[in-house]
C-alpha cells in the first residue's frame, strides 16, 4: 500500500460523509446566502430617511413648515406643545421645533438621526430666513459598485463562515467521534497521525473553495459586486485561511473529549475575532491602543486581505504581512496539535 493511501481514502471518506449530510450543506452553503441577502437588503443603496420633524402648534408654526419641504426630506408633523416630550421620547420624531423669537430645538444627542435632523433643520431654517454662503459648493454623490456596504460585507462573510467552518466542520467532528469511541479503531489501522489530521484539514479546505465559488457568484449576479482582483489570488487566500482555521479546530479539539467543552472552547476563541476582525464593519474603528492585538488576529489578516483583493485589486505581493500571520496561526496550530492529539 502506498504511503499516500492512507491521506486519499481518508480524505474521501470525510468528503463522502460531508455531502451526505443535508443540514450541514445548508449551513456551509445556504445560510451564508440567506444572510448575504437579509444584509444586502437591510443595507441596500436607497434614499435618504425622512427626517420627521415635529413643530409645536404655536404662532410661527406654518413659516417653519413652509421651510421644510416634503421635497428636500422632511416630513413637517403638528405637535400640540404637552405631547412634544412624549414623542421624541418614544421615537416618533427626531427633533421637536418650538417657534418663536427664536427657535428652541429639543432632541436626544445621543440618537445619530436626532443630531442629523438638527443640522439640516438648522439649515433649512436659516437658509429660509435669507442666509446666503459664502463659499460655493457642489455634491458628487458615489453610489457605484465598489463603495458600497454589501461590498464590504461580502469578503466580511467569506472570512466569517471559513473561520466557521474551519473551527466546527474539523474540532466538532473530531470530539463527535472521540466520544463516540470511532477514533481507538483507526488506531489499529495502517495510518500514521498525520495522515488522519491532514485530511481532516485537506476536506475542509476543499469545502472553503467552493464557499469561495458560490458566495463570489451569487455577490456577482445578485449584488453586482464588483472584483477587481484576481481570482486566483482570492482563491489562495482563501485556502490558506481554511487552512488556519483548520489548524485551529485541530488544536482545540486534539484533547477534548466532550461536545460541551469543545463547543465552549472554539466559542471562546472565535468570540474576539467575531468582535475585532471587521466582519460587519471595519477593524480601523477600535483604539490604537489595540489595533496590535487586532491586526494580529488572524481573521482580520484573512478579511483584510481579502478586502484588498476584491475591491482594490491588490497583488498577492502587498499581501505579504498578512499572509505571514495567517502561515504562523495555520502551521503552529498545526504543528501542536500534531504533538498533543490523542485518540481516546
Amino acid at each position: 500500500m502506498s504511503r499516500r493511501q492512507p491521506f486519499v481514502h481518508l480524505y474521501l471518506a470525510r468528503v463522502r460523509e460531508f455531502v451526505r449530510e443535508p443540514e450541514v450543506i445548508f449551513w456551509v452553503f445556504g445560510f451564508p446566502v440567506l444572510l448575504a441577502i437579509g444584509l444586502g437588503v437591510v443595507f441596500r443603496n436607497k434614499p435618504p430617511d425622512e427626517i420627521i420633524v415635529g413643530v409645536v402648534d404655536v404662532a410661527g408654526f406654518a413659516r417653519v413648515a413652509a421651510a421644510l419641504p416634503a421635497s428636500e426630506g422632511f416630513r413637517v408633523l403638528t405637535v400640540p406643545a404637552a405631547e412634544a416630550g412624549e414623542r421624541l421620547r418614544l421615537g416618533k420624531v427626531a427633533l421637536i421645533v418650538t417657534p418663536g423669537e427664536s427657535y428652541e430645538y429639543r432632541y436626544d444627542p445621543t440618537r445619530p438621526e436626532s443630531v442629523m435632523a438638527r443640522q439640516k433643520v438648522h439649515d433649512a431654517l436659516e437658509r429660509a430666513a435669507g442666509r446666503s454662503d459664502p463659499v460655493a459648493v457642489r455634491d458628487t454623490l458615489v453610489t457605484e459598485p465598489g463603495a458600497r456596504y454589501i461590498d464590504f460585507l461580502i469578503p466580511g462573510l467569506l472570512g466569517m463562515n471559513i473561520m466557521s467552518g474551519g473551527m466546527w466542520g474539523v474540532g466538532f467532528v473530531i470530539v463527535e467521534m472521540r466520544s463516540r469511541k470511532l477514533l481507538k479503531r483507526l488506531i489499529a489501522t495502517p495510518m500514521r497521525r498525520g495522515d488522519f489530521l491532514g485530511a481532516m484539514m485537506a476536506s475542509r479546505m476543499t469545502v472553503v473553495f467552493l464557499q469561495l465559488v458560490l458566495l463570489l457568484a451569487f455577490g456577482w449576479l445578485v449584488f453586482h459586486l464588483v472584483i477587481r482582483g484576481s481570482l486566483g489570488v482570492i482563491a489562495l487566500l482563501a485556502v490558506l485561511g481554511g487552512f488556519v482555521f483548520s489548524g485551529l479546530g485541530l488544536l482545540v479539539a486534539s484533547r477534548t473529549s466532550k461536545i460541551e467543552t469543545v463547543s465552549g472552547l472554539m466559542n471562546l476563541v472565535m468570540l474576539p475575532m467575531f468582535v475585532f476582525s471587521g466582519v460587519f464593519f471595519s477593524s480601523d474603528r477600535f483604539p490604537v491602543a489595540v489595533q496590535p492585538f487586532v491586526k494580529a488576529l488572524p481573521l482580520t489578516a484573512l478579511n483584510d486581505a481579502l478586502r484588498a483583493t476584491i475591491l482594490e485589486g491588490a497583488p498577492l505581493s502587498s499581501q505579504a504581512g498578512r499572509i505571514l500571520i495567517m502561515l504562523a496561526w495555520g502551521t503552529l496550530s498545526f504543528v501542536v496539535a500534531l504533538r498533543i492529539f490523542r485518540w481516546n
